[in-house]
């Protein structure tokens, strides 16, 4: 049975394939056409992903599409008729609720049986199928699916699975954050992130006021004031109103940060964690499992998610890599085997490495013909990773680029930029020099994780970096936010032997076996998914030594008429923030 899941058209599309129930590749589309958060029927992660598989279109007996479009159409009439579609001209053309199926007839060429699953079935289905659970509690929380915005439910192998009670639209904790992440200045659906990066610099003095915005109610109900919000508009998500509430204006793009938009983060931060938690006890008195499923975009909220594993009902949490809408397409794909074959396709994911891979032929190709002499490698695996640890030891900034690329937002340890943990000025200079972003980010450690919790408060495996832990010790301020906190990388030996091996050789050289591991990618790029890609971003950028497979570069060998064509190279296109707001259709 050979099942592709496809989500498209919105945001951050995917393709995923199942054969025979096993999860063989699942890749975003923007990693190729370069177009971050790409909406695009997802073309160029669909041909790899048969490729990957060894497939061609007409051995596919269903496609799985990670929501109903119908369903989808009658709540985007909703809202987009008492509006008068005020500003939304230019997105009448996606009020079409044919386009997917006509999409994927003329765009991907198929003409075999498609399937529509539900948005947050999709979702649900994403975690569930991936855990390795037999049976599990199920959470989904999102900005909207068709019109669910948060759902409760259940699954089992046996059974499948089912979701009983919903919260529907326009009531919606995504919604909610992204609203404030906007007043903020930052670009929704995309920097929700940074909000949450914010909180621990600011007091949640401006919490009382924000609870204005939201009522929660017994059975897991909660309700938007909508006097605050705007989701009509495609210019901005709140109302003059939501100002007036907070008694602090706006910020502009670009504006400075001042100790009132730090405040105002940690604020809704701490609103979103205390509605979370109401949330999953009311799942835990209706679907009484000690082992719980959560997807959604909101599950990406990793400071929430350590909190709910802290403080929840729930002994066991699962939460996918990919939890936002690029992941349905595995949950999709998931769900439709299970439902044609009445066999589950539930196995532990431990490896989110999923995505394209370059041929250690084709990076040799590369190379010669841009007249790039790197140290060869082939031969010598061990002296490479030595080499690389001692060069981390010594301060360089490293591009890594190994194996195949991570399916979800994160970089873990294939597409990543890494340095040493321990390095006063080094945070400060990768966000700076190499990343381009704001300062106040932070960024992420990976550890070896049989060591983890010598280092950091965690007694439990975290592959994904999903979860943040208190740092112990005062060595590592690279790694270590504002309050005291990190969000770990667990590498598991089994899993990624080489990217063990690094940490190793470099634990074996200072002690810690921790690494700073950021996305390879520049401000408003995609992370790099080629080599021609990391090999551009390694010139745009300041980086000092780039691991490229088995090859080894350093600046100096790149040649100058080759870093010129680079340098001078159009970057990509970064989003502005009229183009990034929440837009329902």
């Amino acid at each position: 049975m050979i099942v592709v899941g496809i989500s498209a058209l919105y945001h951050d599309s995917a393709c995923a394939v199942f054969v025979d129930g096993k999860l063989v590749a699942a890749a975003h589309e923007e990693r190729f056409t370069r177009r971050r958060h790409d909406p695009g029927m997802p073309v160029n992660a669909f041909r790899f992903c048969l490729e990957r598989a060894g497939l061609g279109i007409d051995d596919i007996d269903r496609i799985a599409y990670y929501e109903n479009p119908r369903n989808k159409l009658a709540r985007q009439l909703s809202t987009a008729l008492p509006s008068g579609l005020a500003g939304q001209r230019a997105s009448l053309f996606k009020l079409d609720a044919d386009r997917p199926m006509r999409e994927i007839r003329q765009v991907l060429g198929y003409s075999g049986c498609v399937e529509f699953v539900d948005h947050h079935e999709s979702h649900a289905a994403s975690a569930f199928y991936c855990s390795g659970f037999e049976d599990a509690a199920l959470f989904v929380a999102d900005a909207v699916g068709e019109w669910t915005t948060t759902s409760y439910g259940s699954a089992s192998n046996s059974d499948g699975l089912r979701l009983v009670e919903e919260v529907r639209f326009p009531h919606s904790l995504g919604l909610l954050y992204s609203a404030v992440t906007n007043y903020l200045g930052f670009d929704v659906n995309s920097d929700e992130y940074k909000v949450m990066g914010l909180a621990p610099y600011g007091k949640p003095r401006f919490r009382e006021r924000l609870e204005g915005l939201l009522a929660q109610r017994d059975g897991g109900q909660y309700r938007l004031d909508l006097r605050y919000f705007d989701f009509h508009s495609d210019q901005r998500m709140f109302t003059d109103a939501m100002a007036e509430l907070i008694g602090h204006p706006a910020r502009r793009p670009e504006d400075d940060i001042t100790s009132e938009h730090e405040d105002i983060a940690a604020s809704v931060q701490a609103l979103l964690e205390t509605v979370l938690l109401e949330n999953l006890r009311h799942l835990k008195e209706i679907v009484p499992s000690p082992r719980l499923c959560y997807a959604g975009g909101v599950a990406l909220n990793c400071v929430a998610n350590s909190l709910l594993r802290r403080k929840g009902p729930f002994e066991d949490i699962f939460v996918q890599p990919a939890a936002g809408d690029a992941g349905g397409a595995i949950g999709a794909a998931a769900l439709v085997h299970h439902r044609t074959t009445g066999r589950s396709p539930n196995r532990r994911l431990g490896d989110a490495r999923l995505g394209f891979e370059e041929s250690s032929a084709h990076i040799s190709d590369l190379l010669g013909q841009t007249g790039i002499t790197a140290q060869d490698f082939r031969s010598d695996t061990p002296a490479m990773v030595e080499a690389t640890a001692s060069a981390l030891a010594d301060g360089a900034v490293v591009g890594w680029f190994q194996g195949r690329a991570e399916f979800g937002p994160r970089a873990l340890g294939a597409r990543s930029i890494l340095a040493d943990p321990r390095k006063d000025g080094m945070r400060d200079r990768i966000n700076s020099l190499v990343k381009k972003r704001e300062a106040f980010r932070p960024f992420a450690p990976a550890v070896v994780a049989e060591r983890a919790n010598e280092f950091f408060d965690l007694d439990i495996g975290s592959p994904f970096m999903l979860e943040t832990a208190q740092v112990k010790g005062l060595g590592l301020p690279a790694i270590t936010h504002v309050d005291g906190s990190a969000r770990v990388q667990t590498v598991d030996k089994d899993a990624d032997p080489l990217f063990h091996a690094l940490l190793t050789a470099f634990g074996s050289r200072t002690g810690n076996p921790i690494l700073l591991n950021t996305s390879f990618n520049m401000r408003g790029e995609p992370i790099v998914n080629s080599a021609a890609d990391a090999l551009a971003c390694f010139v745009r950028s300041r980086l000092d030594i780039l691991i490229l497979g088995d090859f080894l570069v350093r600046r100096t060998d790149v040649p100058e008429w080759c870093a010129k064509r680079l340098l001078d190279a159009a970057p990509y296109k970064v989003p502005t923030a009229s183009e990034s707001v929440y837009t329902f259709f």
